[in-house]
């Protein structure tokens, strides 16, 4: 999910490493930590990859009269390539179940502005399965222990529950927007 969130920023304009990870954790950090031991491994394989390049930005200018040997070493500015336009196509119109899972739903949803339509109502109705799953799961279990379980376990489970309810009631807004609204994405 990291390879879509960096294409997806980088589609906006080429940035250094610490800015990007500045955008991403803005962008998704209620959803997903993204550390610089995750970020740098990605921009590497990407590159490989050549679905971005790395730039050398020219070094901020310095004052008059200060000693060139303090200047800043370079940034490295990564933009995305022709090819890396068509890879953050090809897995924004992904709609299969790691779309709507945990780790990739936040993701996707973070990008849903270039998504096509009908992909997103997929990716929607798959997590809205998911967590409907999710939500029968803890009532039978709420069901099933009772009074075998310490009341602070118990309150973990409700709290679980109430989450589940409350994500299920907001997937059926988003859904009902879609179909009334099917706006097209960015990019069409």
């Amino acid at each position: 999910m990291l390879e879509l969130a960096v294409l997806g920023v980088l589609h906006d304009s080429p940035m250094h490493g610490y800015e990007l990870h500045k955008r991403l954790t803005g962008l998704l950090g209620t959803f997903r930590a993204c550390s610089f031991g995750s970020l740098y491994p990605t921009l590497r394989r990407l590159q490989r990859s050549g679905f971005i390049v790395e730039d050398e930005a020219a070094a901020t200018e310095l004052p008059a009269g200060r000693p060139t040997s303090w200047s800043r070493r370079s940034r490295r500015v990564y933009r995305l390539t022709a090819d890396g336009k068509e890879r953050l196509d090809t897995l924004l119109s992904d709609a299969g179940p790691q779309t709507w899972d945990d780790h990739g739903f936040g993701v996707h949803l973070a990008f849903f502005s270039r998504t096509p339509a009908e992909v997103r109502m997929r990716i929607l109705e798959g997590r809205r399965r998911r967590v409907e799953e999710r939500r029968e799961g803890l009532r039978t279990a709420l069901a099933r222990t009772g009074d075998q379980i310490d009341r602070y376990t118990l309150e973990l489970h409700r709290m679980g529950l109430e989450t589940s309810e409350r994500e299920v009631r907001w997937l059926n807004e988003l859904i009902a927007h879609e179909q009334a609204n099917p706006s097209p994405s960015q990019d069409d």
